[in-house]
């Protein structure tokens, strides 16, 4: 999509539309990397498959989802918005928020329209098969956070247009949203660990990669658990928070218990895994 330059961005005017790309990439690729040079240098854990060619496959899906945004759905997350504002669209402009009220709502409803969605890939079966492609990683780092079926990533991109859309939300307010979710992700399936007493107080208000290393656990009670990626608000607020794994974070199995072997370093296994039976 060709984003329209007659959008106004209140919250940043002296940034024009044609710039939030790239300065959403330098922000998450630094994130990336000052993640990945501190989970080098102080890992929690050690790796269990070969980490080369696990960290390809990663990254190889990472690449492989961009691309299938960017033909299937160029419209992507800050067009929904520039299109809600050009024609009126959704809550926020029929009502004619104020800009403040806006952008911190679109913020927070977006975090629960992604916990919802969280929540539901891993309770309808369906969605459950194209999202256990990211938990049949047996390793936990920064590389995790992009291992995602091309099919998942194209519906989570639709429902979060739709969201987008009937919310009316700002534009800046969904880049901003954007961005520091993707950060967020990243952070969460580090593999570090914050000091313990800093973990405690930050996980009050959002997630940890202690807190979300849980979630990735291969026992399933701890697997549907700590849902959220941003704010541990929902988990908390939803019954779905666990505060300890059964098994000391360095030690605890991590994957999915029939897919403990080294399949899952392999692309073309990750790609046709939502089609393998149990």
């Amino acid at each position: 999509m060709n984003i329209a330059p007659n959008i106004t961005l209140n919250i940043a005017p002296d940034i024009t539309l044609n710039q939030l790309p790239l300065i959403g990439l330098c922000i998450v690729g630094t994130a990336f990397f000052v993640f990945l040079a501190v989970q080098i240098s102080a890992p929690v854990r050690g790796y269990v498959l070969p980490r080369g060619r696990r960290r390809l496959t990663n990254l190889s899906l990472f690449f492989i989802d961009t691309a299938a945004i960017r033909l299937l759905l160029p419209l992507a997350l800050v067009g929904a918005a520039v299109l809600a504002q050009e024609r009126g669209w959704g809550l926020f402009n029929v009502l004619e928020a104020p800009a403040w009220l806006a952008f911190t709502a679109t913020l927070l409803v977006l975090d629960l329209a992604l916990y919802v969605q969280h929540w539901a890939t891993h309770r309808v079966p369906l969605l459950w098969r194209l999202h256990r492609v990211h938990h049949t990683d047996r390793d936990f780092d920064v590389t995790t956070a992009a291992r995602f079926h091309p099919a998942e990533i194209l519906l989570s991109m639709a429902y979060k247009c739709a969201v987008v859309i009937a919310l009316g939300a700002p534009v800046m307010a969904v880049f901003v949203f954007e961005v520091g979710f993707a950060v967020a992700t990243l952070f969460t399936h580090a593999n570090f660990a914050l000091p313990a007493r800093m973990d405690k107080m930050v996980r009050k208000l959002i997630v940890t990669p202690d807190m979300h290393r849980i979630h990735h656990s291969a026992r399933m009670v701890e697997t549907n658990s700590n849902y959220g990626t941003t704010l541990s608000l929902w988990d908390r607020l939803f019954g779905t928070y666990r505060a300890l794994p059964h098994d000391p974070q360095a030690q605890m199995t991590i994957g999915l218990e029939e897919w403990q072997d080294e399949r899952p370093a392999q692309l073309g296994f990750a790609l046709k895994q939502p089609f393998i039976g149990k």
